[in-house]
């Protein structure tokens, strides 16, 4: 017999009933704020065309690599679950793909995953019973029904979940097509872009030299000569801006590796990078003179800067070569930020004009790096809790390590950085208990008063992340 699905009021407050009575009088302050949603990787399209979602396939575990990954551990093959890959057979019935998924969820209990997804599941589309084996046709045919519905499609969605605005991510040689679209639609739900220019300053892609005469030819900039590639960057920077409202830049490098090369160093090392093949330490360098100059740029025309080091991506090699990127073999690795920051923070540390939010999947530097250096430095702030880390344990870690040294107002609130749509209200959700919480402790020991912790609950939820992407 299938047991019920509740969402209960108190979900992740604390235990303590002291405690939890103001940790719910804080969430009261912040429970219903607009959702801020300022870096993410939903697809632009589904708001340009407005069409209906496929279907709950489609919808839940396509998009969504922390679901993949936790199938795989457990040997579910991506062609199982639909997902084309070489020469592998790949299910094509997206009911038998959803039972299999229904029958495998228990594999996600005690994870976030389950959280965001259950959240969905009963605020979305009202379901009321546990997904499992014998759930499974009831919760296909229900997500099936409603998403063929006017109320169920991307921009009716995104004012029922109260986005007030929201950033997609695309690479440096995006035409932006859906963002012009939308722009023309007439439609006054906020989506702007990010502009990501990994494919065109990471010497280590497949595709980086073809990439650059693709850059040259859209740009009419000379790419081999160090001044003609700036310029070139500059100008993708501007079109993202003028065509797709852009605010920030993001950058996924492996390590958080800065540089300050002289131009003639510089020339040197991208005719090395532009001939193909670059040793390890080339590109290394590359990468790292390119966070400085991004930051330079960044400098000239306001744009917030963020900083993704610390994944290995795409681990499997094997999975990779026959299924492409993103398909949940990302692995946290170590990180210096101390010494790797110190080039690019010697050059622009003290400038007001530059923000550069660092994120990191390596929770030891939360309070031996990264909380002294953005308790210091003007330029720098702390992203949130992130990736393998978006999770009530993960958030309450962060604060308890970062709080002390660094404050509230060196961090920047919460983004979700997901490609899952249906799961933005439910991590904002938890973003905010989760906060509400930590600032519930601090009242209950005399730390904070109440008036001071409703004041950075909203600060939190809504205003830090507005100020520091430059919304």
């Amino acid at each position: 017999m299938a047991q019920t699905l509740v969402l209960d009021p108190d979900r992740f407050l604390p235990h303590a009933r002291a405690v939890r009575s103001v940790a719910r009088a804080l969430l009261e302050q912040v429970e219903q704020l607009p959702i801020v949603s300022p870096h993410g990787h939903v697809d632009p399209a589904w708001f340009a065309h407005d069409a209906p979602f496929e279907d709950a396939v489609s919808v839940f575990l396509w998009p969504d690599h922390y679901v993949l990954r936790m199938l795989y551990s457990q040997g579910v093959g991506l062609g199982e679950l639909g997902i084309a890959g070489g020469d592998s057979p790949v299910e094509r019935d997206r009911r038998a793909i959803w039972r299999l998924f229904a029958a495998n969820y228990r594999l996600f209990r005690g994870t976030p995953s389950r959280l965001w997804l259950d959240h969905a599941f009963a605020t979305v589309f009202g379901l009321d019973r546990r997904l499992d084996a014998d759930t499974a046709d009831h919760y296909f045919d229900v997500i099936n029904q409603a998403l063929a519905t006017a109320p169920f499609r991307p921009r009716a969605l995104f004012e029922r979940f109260g986005i007030e605005v929201i950033a997609t991510t695309e690479g440096a040689l995006d035409g932006l097509e859906h963002h012009r679209a939308i722009k023309a639609s007439g439609w006054d739900g906020r989506v702007i872009t990010t502009f990501r220019p990994d494919d065109v300053v990471d010497p280590s892609r497949e595709d980086f030299v073809t990439n650059l005469a693709e850059l040259e030819t859209l740009t009419g900039e000379q790419v081999d000569r160090w001044d003609g590639y700036l310029a070139a960057l500059a100008q993708r920077r501007e079109y993202f801006r003028t065509v797709g409202g852009a605010t920030a830049t993001d950058h996924g490098h492996p390590t958080a590796q800065t540089a300050d090369l002289t131009p003639a160093q510089c020339q040197a090392l991208l005719g090395r990078v532009r001939a193909g093949t670059p040793s390890a330490a080339d590109a290394e360098l590359f990468r790292a003179q390119m966070l400085t100059e991004m930051a330079k740029m960044s400098c000239a025309d306001g744009m917030t800067m963020q900083l993704h080091p610390g994944s290995w991506r795409n681990h499997n090699q094997r999975l990779f070569e026959q299924y492409g990127r993103d398909r949940g073999a990302d692995i946290p690795t170590q990180t210096g930020y101390v010494a790797q920051l110190k080039p690019l923070l010697d050059r622009l540390g003290d400038r007001s004009d530059l923000t550069l939010i660092a994120f990191t999947l390596d929770e030891s530097a939360y309070a031996r790096e990264l909380a002294p250096l953005a308790g210091h430095y003007p330029c720098l702030r702390l992203g949130p809790a992130w990736w393998f880390h978006d999770s009530p344990e993960g958030m309450m870690r962060f604060r308890r390590q970062t709080t002390e040294t660094a404050g509230f107002y060196n961090t920047v609130g919460f983004n979700d950085d997901t490609r899952a749509f249906f799961s933005i209200p439910a991590r904002h959700d938890l973003a905010r208990r989760m906060d509400c919480s930590f600032l519930a402790e601090l009242v209950a020991t005399q730390r904070l008063a109440i008036d001071e912790a409703a004041e950075v609950a909203v600060d939190l939820a809504y205003n830090l992340p507005k100020a520091a992407y430059r919304l």
